[in-house]
Parts: C-alpha cells; structure tokens; sequence
C-alpha cells in the first residue's frame, strides 16, 4: 500500500504548492469519495413518507426508485407542481453521483502533474534522477557529497553541452522547454482550481462559485444557518404505478439524510477550491519573472559563485552573465532553482561551482586554441614524415 502511494505521489520535483495540489488535494477528495460511497451503499441513503396502504414491499420499492430517479425540491410552503412535466425544473440530479464527482475532481487535481511527468522527459536530461541524485549526496560523508555533486555536475554539463550544440530554432525550443512546459503546468493548476468552481456551478445547477462568500456575508449579520436548495435535506419524488389499465401517479415526501454530511464536505470544497486557486495563482507570479527575465538567471548563478568567492578578477564577472546565459541557459538555471527547492543551498552552491569550474576550463581550452598559430608549421606532403619542423627553430 505505502509502495501504491508513493508512486501515486511520485518524485519530488516540484515545489509545496504543487503538492498540495496533486499530492494533498488528490488524496482528499479519493478519501472523501471513498467515504460518502461506503455511506451510500451500506446505510439508508433516502427515507420516503409512503401512503398507509403501501405494503412493505411497496415501500421498499418507493425509496428504491426515488434514489436512482431524479427527485425535486420544492420549499415546504410553496405550492406542490401539478404536473411531473413542471417539477422536472426543480429536479436535482447529483446527489446519486456525490462519490464519482469527488473521484473525478481528484483525477482533475493529479492531471496537470501527469503532463508534467510525461512531457518533461523530452527535455533531453532526467530531472528526477537529477533531484533524487542532489537529495542523497546530503546523506553520505563529506568525500561522498563532492563525488556525488561533481558525477552531477559531468551529468548536467553533457546534457547543457547537447543543447548548445543544436542551431536555430531547436536550441532556442531546447534551451527553454523545460521552462516554458513548467510555466504551462502552473497555469493549468490556476485554470484547474478556478474551473473547478465553475463545473461545479454547472453540475449542481446553482451558482456554487458565489457559494462561499454567501456563507461569510450569512455569518457576519449573524444570520442562523438555514436549509441550502443546493443541498435540500426534504425532497419530493414522483412515481407512477400501473394498475391494470390505469397508470396512477404518486408524489411521496422523501428525506437525504447525507445532505447534511454533503452539505458540509461542498462548503469545505469550496473554502478549499478557493484557497488553491490563490495559491495557484501566487505562485504562478513567483516563477514567472525569476525564469522568464534574464536578469535573474544571471543573478541566481552569482549569488551561488560569490558564495565560493569564485570571482577572481573583473573579467570573471563579466564571464559570470555568459556563463549564466550561454552555457546554463533558461532550462540549466531552472534545474538548479529545482534541485535548490528539494535540497539544500550547501549542494547547489557546490554545484554551481562544480559547473562553473567545468565551464571556465572549456573556455581557457578554447582560447588557447584559437591563440594557437599553425602557421608555425608548413605541411609539404601528406604523411607524418612530410611534417618539417618549426622554421624559426630549423637549427634547434
């Protein structure tokens, strides 16, 4: 069971309020299902006030057909409608698939993060072996975490070196993918939780999306909590029975005792719809300008580099910014702000360090070639004993 949930929680390479979402809000409304259907198939769910001369039989069969039917609402001193054709306006017809609804809400709230897991592994690098691998180098001695961080720094330097070997449009779809799919994924637990509300609006037939605030506007005038129509604990049901020749029409007064249970979790939804979609939302706006603005990737690699007093000259700064934006690029930086939120500053100030050192050796082997003069040499022929040695050196 423990191994199930993990892997329905899956790595953590996300930030809290992700989790809350696909982790904390998934798992609820699973539990909440699991409880309101275990209500529904083993208690009574419906009571209905049957005439004297129903058999028990009858009776049975009235509760029966009024539960699996559409029942209506009517409040207790308005007029009863004439006809079942007129009733069929004050029908409600969720009450019966409360367990589903809460099971399709979870699937919902899991979705955005089963994108996530399936699209980030095109981005050419694992990023949960990545995480996992930053996570446990904490655990071992000292001579085992610079192992480890240096293994993970050959690692993400050969996947940055692939990336910035492609041209054209594929190095700029691959240098920011990752962060343009994570952007994405925020926006789609934004749209989740605000569309939540809405489909909830539409399946119960009310206004739910204003639901909340009607409750705190009740509460601050101290009004007394009243009977909701969005979840009627007296209802009525109509039922016709054949008689020989004669289909005669019975309305009987029925009673959902888990209205008031349902009542309750949907005011908890709400509250917590309502909770996450601002979360959703801050959050959002949190990683939208640190990975979007090129200012702050630069800053990012230069808190962690200061931190190893790697700046040993002005020129180093200087490589600082291009070592922020060429070489690690948006995505580079976005693993790091990663592997920062699941483990600790201590690994990816170590880290950076680890990829700056490769970087500034890359680029020390680079220069040297290029001040390299191979006019030095004069090649004559095609073999290796063709090569004459240096000119200015012919005596030597």
């Amino acid at each position: 069971m423990c191994r199930i949930l993990a892997e329905f929680r899956g790595r953590s390479n996300g930030d809290r309020i992700d989790r809350m979402s696909y982790v904390y809000t998934t798992s609820l409304f699973i539990v909440l299902a699991f409880v309101v259907g275990f209500a529904q198939c083993f208690k009574d769910p419906i009571q209905c006030w049957a005439p004297a001369e129903f058999t028990d039989s009858m009776v049975s069969y009235t509760k029966n057909y009024c539960w699996v039917q559409n029942t209506f609402y009517v409040p207790m001193f308005d007029q009863i409608p004439g006809n079942i054709s007129e009733s069929q306006d004050a029908q409600i017809s969720y009450y019966q698939w409360v367990p589903l609804i809460l099971l399709f809400m979870a699937i919902l709230f899991q979705l955005p993060n089963v994108i996530w897991r399936i699209l980030k592994g095109r981005s050419g690098t694992d990023l949960d072996n990545a995480v996992q691998f930053a996570q446990e180098s904490q655990l071992g001695s000292r001579e085992d975490q610079e192992k480890s961080i240096k293994s993970l720094a050959y690692f993400i330097d050969k996947w940055l070196i692939d990336n910035n070997k492609k041209t054209g449009i594929a190095k700029q779809i691959a240098s920011k993918y990752l962060v343009v799919l994570y952007l994405f994924v925020k926006i789609l637990y934004v749209l989740n939780a605000i569309g939540q509300l809405v489909l909830l609006s539409a399946f119960l037939s009310t206004y739910f999306n204003f639901y909340g605030f009607e409750l705190l506007e009740n509460f601050s005038s101290n009004k007394p909590w009243r009977e909701s129509s969005r979840f009627p604990r007296v209802i009525l049901c109509d039922f016709q029975l054949r008689q020989l020749h004669n289909v005669q029409v019975f309305t009987v007064q029925c009673v959902l005792p888990f209205n008031l249970f349902n009542e309750k979790i949907f005011i908890g939804i709400w509250f917590w719809l309502f909770f996450i979609a601002i979360l959703a939302i801050f959050n959002l706006c949190k990683w939208f300008k640190p990975i979007m603005l090129t200012f702050n990737k630069t800053q990012f690699c230069k808190q962690y580099l200061q931190l190893n007093n790697a700046f040993h000259s002005s020129y180093d700064k200087k490589r600082c910014a291009q070592f922020a934006e060429s070489y690690m690029s948006e995505d580079g930086v976005f693993v790091l702000r990663v592997i920062a939120i699941n483990s600790t500053d201590l690994v990816v100030t170590d880290l950076v360090k680890k990829l700056w050192k490769l970087y500034t050796n890359k680029q020390s082997t680079t220069k040297n070639d290029e001040n390299f003069d191979f006019n030095m040499f004069k090649l004559v022929g095609n073999s290796d004993d063709d090569i004459k040695k240096p000119q200015n050196n012919e005596h030597l």
